[in-house]
């Protein structure tokens, strides 16, 4: 639907940037991007080895990413021992790390290339949904690989989403130029829903990431990993709203082949319902048995219970 697309984002991006982006104030960034893209064609394993060092770095020297990740760990895994907690923690960082340089494969590699490295695991709920009519809505957890789940999956299905322009224009640029090589197009968050309800249909599946911590406004408790977390009512809204089923998914590393595994759980059951509670609740459980896969993978670093209930202390 032409119409709840923004101008800017509307087709696949064109390849050369806009004139403005080449100016001098941004050569320094275009100078950055150029030697991250060479990444792009290290082997896998080269990639991954820097990964996990400078993963390693991260876990020792910033502090701020280390003791965020850590409290949501002992959250979340209370029976852990500190030892493990830190093992974890220090597994997520090298996955963190990762997952950020083989954002150069994103962005300079093929998307032929890529095709060839992706597997989608659980494909069948999604054209069992696409045979009986249904519009679909997938909601994609963050991992750390999470921006590989629009490719896999724009390889086989018409799909699109919502996006955050990112305060860098060259690099916002590039990031959408990858993007809109997946799915037909993206609108902006503060466009408001109703355009992303407007355009599902039968066949065309959107992308929505719902489990970010936004605060109280448009959320309610429910747990997490047994943990009260502020959760987004609106995955409910746009559900009820487009009469969609909701498909759990996340995506993943395998360092075992070298490629992306994309996991698509089952459509939600009883979703959404008319208790608010209830439908967080079923969508907590839905991400949470798909991150219990990998939980490692999990982008740990983001503060998912910043919003605490009433008489609850900051745990950051």
């Amino acid at each position: 639907m032409a119409t709840s697309q923004p101008d800017q984002w509307r087709t696949p991006a064109v390849n050369m940037p806009p004139r403005h982006l080449l100016a001098p104030k941004h050569w320094l960034t275009w100078a950055g991007i150029g030697l991250f893209g060479l990444l792009a064609w290290l082997p896998w394993q080269a990639r991954r080895g820097l990964g996990k060092w400078l993963g390693n770095w991260i876990y020792r020297r910033n502090r701020k990413r280390h003791t965020v990740v850590l409290s949501n760990l002992r959250l979340c895994f209370p029976t852990l021992s500190d030892t493990q907690h830190e093992q974890m923690a220090q597994a997520h960082l090298q996955e963190y790390a990762s997952a950020l340089l083989d954002y150069s494969v994103l962005f300079f590699r093929s998307r032929r290339w890529l095709y060839q490295r992706t597997q989608i695991i659980g494909r069948e709920h999604i054209d069992q949904a696409i045979a009986a009519g249904q519009n679909v809505i997938l909601m994609l957890g963050h991992s750390v690989w999470l921006e590989f789940a629009p490719a896999a999956i724009g390889e086989h299905y018409r799909a699109y989403g919502s996006y955050k322009p990112f305060h860098n224009p060259v690099a916002d640029w590039l990031i959408a130029r990858s993007r809109l090589q997946d799915v037909e197009f993206v609108v902006a968050r503060e466009e408001g829903m109703m355009k992303l309800v407007r355009a599902l249909e039968p066949g065309r599946l959107m992308f929505f990431l719902p489990d970010e911590d936004h605060g109280s406004k448009h959320s309610v408790f429910a747990p997490f990993f047994g943990v009260p977390k502020a959760t987004l009512t609106t995955p409910a809204r746009l559900a009820k709203l487009g009469k969609a089923v909701a498909l759990p998914v996340m995506a993943f590393f395998n360092p075992q082949r070298g490629g992306y595994e994309i996991v698509i759980g089952a459509a939600l059951t009883d979703y959404p319902g008319k208790d608010e509670e209830q439908n967080a609740t079923l969508l907590n459980t839905g991400l949470q048995i798909l991150i219990e896969q990998h939980p490692e993978q999990y982008m740990w670093v983001l503060k998912f219970f910043r919003t605490r209930p009433t008489n609850e202390t900051d745990v950051y």
